[in-house]
């Protein structure tokens, strides 16, 4: 969606390992967002990221507006179960619809053969897989690793919101994510994890927390213990919410 950050950039990188002609779709989905959320505000820096993206050499931009992916009598939406229900959608059940259908219209109209994205939105990256294979489209879905700052804050556009104060609570996401991580390697209940987990995220500063949850990482269902497992996290500090996940 725009404002781009070394994560996305991370992403032309990984994706010029695959082919030497990356396109870079750039799009304030207004789909994607409630009446109550920043899509007015969400910075929108078209020539700095044409920069940007001129530096790691991808081939091209494709910046449409609302009114080319949505033109006047529009009425076709997707609807995704699967991964989409939960976490996110609980809070912003707008939300998978508002992506799937704009990654449909891309996928189908781009027609590439791979497609990066990024894990820090991971259950978006499970339901854009879902939606791929559910409508038989060719593209291969690949995601990419968590770009991170130096003290570990996962990279966001959302990030120039924080004032110092909110940027230095910011930073502890992605430790508390980290000791619950090292709880339930020591066996620690899940239920207890994630409360535990939520108690310090308030307690260093955090407003609100709307979800910490250990999920089967490929499906997101409460994770048994033989399986592949996943934590995910949603938190707000101020006007800003943040998101972040990490492998268990």
């Amino acid at each position: 969606m725009g404002a781009l950050h070394e994560g996305h950039l991370s992403l032309i990188r990984e994706a010029k390992k695959h082919t030497p002609h990356v396109a870079v779709s750039i799009f304030v989905n207004p789909a994607q967002f409630a009446p109550h959320e920043d899509f007015a505000s969400y910075p929108r820096t078209l020539e700095s990221d044409a920069a940007k993206l001129a530096s790691v050499d991808a081939s091209l931009i494709f910046a449409p507006q609302a009114g080319e992916m949505y033109p006047r009598g529009f009425a076709t939406t997707i609807q995704v179960a699967g991964p989409a229900q939960g976490l996110e959608s609980d809070f912003r059940p707008h939300f998978f619809s508002g992506v799937a259908t704009v990654v449909a219209k891309l996928l189908i109209a781009a027609q590439p053969d791979w497609a990066m994205f990024g894990e820090k939105d991971y259950q978006q990256l499970l339901v854009v897989r879902q939606l791929v294979r559910d409508l038989g489209l060719s593209t291969q879905i690949l995601g990419c690793a968590i770009a991170r700052e130096a003290d570990g804050l996962a990279m966001s556009s959302r990030n120039a919101y924080l004032d110092p104060r909110e940027r230095e609570v910011a930073a502890k996401l992605n430790l508390v994510l980290r000791e619950a991580i090292a709880q339930f390697h020591r066996g620690d209940e899940t239920a207890e994890i994630e409360r535990a987990a939520t108690e310090a995220l308030l307690g260093h500063g955090f407003d609100s927390v709307d979800y910490v949850a250990i999920r089967d990482a490929q499906t997101l269902a409460p994770a048994p213990e033989a399986s592949p497992a996943r934590i995910l996290a949603a938190a707000k500090i101020g006007r800003t919410r943040l998101i972040d996940n990490m492998a268990v």
